[in-house]
Formats: C-alpha cells, sequence, structure tokens
C-alpha cells in the first residue's frame, strides 16, 4: 500500500470518525483506524463495535492499493503538529510498519492485519426515511438533552424516532421532562420506530452541522444506519419497547400563559441560586398578566423573588417546578416567546414556542410539577 495524501485533509476526517472510538476497549484492534485503499478512493473506519463510523476520500497518487489498521491516537497526535504539506503513506507487509514521510522527515508506526478489525452487521428487511441533513440535526438538537441516563431503564437512554406515515416524530425523556419535535413534511411509507443511543446521536450531531445533502436513514430491529455525504455511521439499537409518550401529553391545557422566554429563562436562572440545593424546588405563581418567580432555602436562610410581565387573564395558579429541569427546558425552546400551558397545580405543564421555526415544525417540552411544602 502506498499513496500520498494532504496532511489537513487526512486530520480532518480521522478527527471526524475519532470520536466513535471508546477511551477504553474490549478489543484491542479498536484502538486503531481501518485504511482501506481501493479504486482511488481511501476508506477510513473507526469502531466499538456498538457504533461503526466510515468515510471516504479521493485519493489522486496512488502507487499501490490495500488495507492496514493503523493506531489511531499516535496518528491523529502527530498530524495535530504538521503544517499543510504532501505526505507520503507506505505500508511494508513484510515488516508489518507504516511509514510517513514528508519533504524533511518521516515516521512510523506498526501496522495491524486489516482481517482482525471487526466488520459490522449488515442491515436486512430495512425500513428506509430521508431527512434533510438540516432537520435532522434539528430534531436531534431539540431533544437529545432530555435523554435519560440509567442502566435501569436503558429505553429512555436515547432518541426514540417514531416513524409514520402523517409525520415524523422525535421524542427523548427521563421520566422528569419530555421532549417531542414533530416534522409534518416527513413521511414513512410506513410506520416504523427506533431507538437512537446517545453515543451515535451525539456523533451525528457533530457532523450535520458541516453537513448539507440529505441523510438517507435505514434500519431494521437491531441496528440503523446513516448514509449522508462521505460518511456512513451504522449503530446498534437500544432494544425493548418506548413509553407511549403520547398519552402523557396533555390535549387540554386550559390556563395559557404567554411570555418572554429569555426574560422567564434568566429570572428562573437568578432566583434559582437561592433554591434548595437537595430539591432544587422554584414556584411560579401565574396571575393577572404577571409571573412571581421564587425559591428559598430555610435552612441557609437564603431567598429570592423576582417579578416578570406576561400575557395572562386567568385565575391565579402556582406551580412547583425543579429550577434545573425549567431552565434547560427554556434554553432550549426556539423563538423570542413561550407558551405555558397549565391545568392543575398537580399536572404536567406544557411549554411550546408561540412561534414555530417552520410551518412544517412542531414541538412541545412537558415538565412534571413539584409539590409546594408551604
Amino acid at each position: 500500500m502506498k499513496f500520498v495524501v494532504s496532511s489537513s485533509e487526512l486530520l480532518g476526517r480521522l478527527q471526524s470518525v475519532s470520536r466513535v472510538i471508546a477511551s477504553k476497549n474490549t478489543l484491542p484492534i479498536l484502538d486503531n483506524f481501518l485504511f482501506n485503499l481501493e479504486n482511488n478512493s481511501l476508506t477510513i473506519t473507526a469502531s466499538d463495535l456498538e457504533t461503526t463510523l466510515r468515510t471516504s476520500m479521493p485519493i489522486d497518487n496512488v502507487t499501490e492499493e490495500g488495507s492496514v489498521a493503523i493506531p489511531a491516537r499516535i496518528l491523529t497526535d502527530s498530524l495535530k503538529e504538521f503544517p499543510e504539506q504532501p505526505l507520503t503513506f507506505t505500508f511494508n507487509k513484510e515488516q508489518n510498519i507504516i511509514e510517513f514521510t514528508w519533504a524533511t522527515g518521516k515516521f512510523q508506526v506498526p501496522g495491524y492485519p486489516a482481517v482482525d478489525y471487526p466488520v459490522p452487521q449488515e442491515i436486512s428487511d430495512s425500513h428506509t426515511i430521508t431527512f434533510p441533513a438540516a432537520v435532522l440535526l434539528e430534531g436531534i438538537n431539540r431533544t437529545l438533552y432530555a435523554a435519560g441516563d440509567e442502566e435501569l431503564r436503558p429505553v429512555m437512554n436515547g432518541i426514540y424516532f417514531d416513524m409514520k406515515t402523517t409525520a415524523a416524530n422525535l421524542v427523548a425523556s427521563d421520566s422528569h421532562k419530555l421532549v417531542c419535535y414533530t416534522r409534518t413534511d416527513i413521511l414513512s411509507e410506513e410506520d416504523a420506530s427506533f431507538i437512537l443511543p446517545k453515543k451515535p446521536a451525539n456523533i451525528l450531531k457533530n457532523l450535520l452541522a458541516k453537513i448539507t445533502e440529505d441523510v438517507k436513514v435505514s434500519f431494521d430491529n437491531k441496528n440503523a444506519f446513516f448514509n449522508f455525504g462521505a460518511y456512513r455511521m451504522i449503530c446498534r439499537l437500544v432494544e425493548g419497547n418506548y413509553p407511549a409518550y403520547r398519552s402523557v401529553i396533555p390535549q387540554n391545557n386550559p390556563l395559557k400563559i404567554i411570555a418572554d422566554r429569555i426574560e422567564l429563562m434568566n429570572a428562573v436562572r437568578r432566583v434559582s441560586v437561592c433554591s434548595n440545593q437537595a430539591t432544587n424546588l422554584m414556584k411560579l405563581l401565574f396571575s393577572a398578566n404577571q409571573i412571581f418567580v421564587s425559591a428559598q432555602d430555610i435552612e441557609f436562610r437564603i431567598a429570592a423573588q423576582e417579578r416578570l410581565s406576561c400575557q395572562y387573564d386567568g385565575t391565579a395558579i402556582e406551580m412547583g417546578f425543579k429550577s434545573t429541569f425549567l431552565a434547560e427546558l427554556l434554553s432550549n425552546l426556539p423563538g423570542t416567546e413561550v407558551c405555558v400551558a397549565l391545568s392543575d397545580p398537580s399536572r404536567v405543564g406544557l411549554l411550546t414556542p408561540v412561534t414555530p421555526d417552520s410551518e412544517h415544525e412542531e414541538l412541545c417540552a412537558l415538565i412534571m410539577p413539584m409539590m409546594i411544602t408551604q
């Protein structure tokens, strides 16, 4: 194997796929990148067994094709110190040595047989749906933060893709808050669903920010395959049945308060400093065109309150929320105004943007109330 490649272009591709590699791998071979040069195209693969990411780049100057596994950390650390310049890559099969040479020097690293690198399972009997990259990125950004992190409930530790013939729904919840992102312009040929784990979702989040092409998503009951631009990602899905999220989204919350989202978020953050560190309880009193935000910690004798203007002409209602969850939801909702829909102090609060970013977009966030102790 021998070819010439741009140092900066190679480093960029390596850094993109290196996010897959785990800090502690069960198989030593997974500490490496897999290089495969064929038909003047270099395919770079990284994997942790659960998720595999590939990227391809054209190579103009090829002397000999082949494949080899290369230590990932030392390769990326070395290339970070290079200015933009051509590098000649040579693999000596007899000695299992990889050599990079440039105008003024060279370095060597060991190579490992490509046949030892695990090959991901192919998808069979799959469902396929296509997302514009910007739409899929928006859906992940709007939901991923709300996913759970409990070992005992793995189905909650990811984004639930609920594909319908009428709309595509992305849902995430940790049982205390829930976010549902719906696109009415993304339709599936038949109803199907899968749960995407957090790690591949985060990898997609980083890659999609640089992509303009559509993303083809294929999935079966075990794996999902994401195909976009020069990247191919296959990941193992979370097994299990996602809770019936539609049943917890209230359909009739008669008390609706419209407030400036940024003002409310900043007030929650300021007042939360004085909330009890164990509970983070915050009280919100909604009355005639006003919101009173308050919190206190009796043990340390600290308290804070703030008054905000809003649009509301219903009966007064006081709700208790976990301040950290409320601030997180408000910071991740789009738009300048937020609608807070309530029905009873013991029932969930529903937060929605007053003006969606798109006519095809629907977004709602639920937050569980907390009991207020007098």
